[in-house]
């Protein structure tokens, strides 16, 4: 199947590690053009822009910009516009997750998660909405949720849940409020993944995340980025509104 990605522009917000570079490589290896945005480790960003060009042959950039920050997101969109001329592809994966039990948590943390997880998800999808609307152009946006969104948590990410469910709704009524435009808005709903985010909550608890988990065991990034290519692409031209979820069944286990 053709996903028809070739020289299509694609922004991946927290792009530079984890999920984020899974899915900047797989969107590279369908043949698109790739911004990977990071935050706070420019070395880890650049390589991966190196990686692109060498096995992909693909064009890319790296790009700070913090998505919780409203001036630093419209920046952001001007410069990888300017750079690649349009963006056609926008995947907010960006998100935070520490870990602290409600009676514990203080309002600031509460705040940075809800700030940077939904609020940041909502700054980079109006300025791509804008950007598509402006260039009369059509295009995509599609969101990284957590299968958290619908189970919750126990192990002190309520507030990281809290923003994953926020991301669901939020990608169903940006997708009415933007059908009209030809742009479409989807989320991904993943389970447990390798990744450094959670490569120490994986070590010490991993055999009781294989018994939570249906397939039984944890994901790897490609997989769950392999869903990310197929809502970004021509194959998923009449989806709109959706949240795919690719948890291995933990979602309402």
């Amino acid at each position: 199947m053709d996903v028809n990605l070739k020289d299509k522009v694609a922004l991946v917000t927290g792009g530079s590690h984890g999920l984020g570079k899974a899915i900047c490589l797989a969107l590279a290896a369908e043949g698109a053009r790739v911004a990977v945005n990071y935050r706070r480790e420019p070395g880890k960003a650049g390589q991966l822009v190196d990686e692109i060009a060498e096995r992909f042959g693909m064009e890319a950039m790296a790009i700070h910009g913090d998505v919780s920050d409203e001036a630093q997101v419209q920046r952001m969109f001007e410069e990888v516009a300017s750079f690649f001329g349009r963006i056609d592809i926008l995947v907010n994966n960006s998100g935070i997750c520490p870990v602290s039990m409600i009676k514990d948590m203080s309002l600031t943390e509460w705040e940075s998660v809800l700030r940077t997880n939904l609020t940041g998800t909502f700054l980079t999808s109006r300025e791509m909405v804008n950007h598509l609307i402006g260039c009369n152009r059509t295009g995509c946006i599609v969101n990284i949720a957590s299968q958290a969104a619908f189970n919750g948590s126990r192990t002190g990410k309520s507030h990281y849940a809290a923003s994953k469910g926020g991301v669901v709704t939020f990608t169903l009524s940006l997708a009415k409020e933007v059908a009209q435009y030809g742009i479409r808005v989807n989320a991904v709903a993943p389970g447990m993944i390798h990744t450094e985010m959670v490569a120490e909550t994986l070590e010490k608890n991993m055999e009781r995340y294989k018994k939570e988990i249906p397939i039984g065991r944890v994901a790897e990034g490609s997989e769950v980025a392999r869903a990310v290519v197929f809502l970004a692409s021509d194959a998923a031209s009449y989806t709109t509104g959706s949240t795919i979820d690719v948890s291995g069944g933990m979602i309402g286990v």
